[in-house]
């Protein structure tokens, strides 16, 4: 059986939102286990911070601004990432932060062979997005509070929330994009394995998430876009793209 992978996660404190922290260390366990967990602030100004960090297992770094217009908590991620790296103690790196001065790290750990998971707000500049093999954003972890609809009983009408999921439009280049990994991972009969798609799909796209448009699984995305067959089961679920004809 092959061995968990184990990551450090660098939490930049000034960049994230602490109510984050604990659906961000809950992804997280799905990629390995996270044997270096810190966050770098200044927890003079981070005080809110405590008791999350407590919560996750997390250690405060503390980091003062040395010099004003600086931002010297990304210096101290930036250090200690490469102390890490060169320590040889990780499989991989969770960079948690939407700063695209992080860009320059993450193709630098990459290149050296680690695993990049980046996670941030739709606000993160793409470089910093690309330079990663995977990019979440938080908006897909920390969903919105469902609509409340109203329902009557016995004793009246009574608030509950919907249980309908909220889902939002494909766009066509999304679409398309996934036509052309179908295309590009599709076998003589025009059959994609899921599992080979999604990798494909990453590697092009990073940022790319079934979650972003509201459907907890690929599977699920494509089967209600129309321009889609998918069929299969188990470890041998296919799509196929119904436009090609073969």
């Amino acid at each position: 059986m092959q061995s968990e992978k184990k990551l450090a996660v660098l939490i930049d404190a000034d960049n994230a939102s602490v109510k984050n922290l604990k659906p961000i260390m809950g992804e997280v366990a799905k990629y390995g286990m996270p044997t270096i967990k810190h966050a770098y602030g200044d927890w003079a100004r981070l005080a809110n911070w405590k008791d999350a960090l407590l919560d996750v297992g997390a250690v405060p770094v503390q980091q003062y601004a040395y010099t004003t217009g600086k931002n010297s908590t990304d210096v101290a991620l930036i250090i200690e990432a490469m102390d890490i790296l060169h320590n040889d103690v990780v499989d991989g790196f969770v960079i948690v932060s939407s700063d695209s001065d992080f860009t320059p790290l993450a193709l630098r750990l990459r290149e050296s062979g680690k695993m990049v998971l980046g996670i941030g707000e739709s606000k993160t500049p793409k470089p910093f997005i690309k330079a990663c093999d995977k990019f979440i954003y938080v908006d897909v972890l920390v969903p919105p509070v469902p609509p409340v609809q109203e329902q009557t009983n016995t004793a009246g009408k009574i608030a509950v929330p919907s249980a309908q999921p909220q889902t939002k439009p494909i766009p066509t280049k999304t679409v398309n994009f996934i036509a052309q990994c179908i295309q590009e991972s599709a076998n003589e009969s025009g059959q994609a394995l899921l599992s080979h798609l999604g990798t494909l799909i990453i590697k092009k796209k990073p940022d790319f998430d079934s979650r972003n448009y509201g459907y907890s699984q690929l599977s699920k995305l494509l089967r209600v876009i129309e321009r889609f067959e998918v069929g299969g089961a188990g470890t041998h679920v296919w799509v196929k793209d119904k436009k090609v004809e073969q």
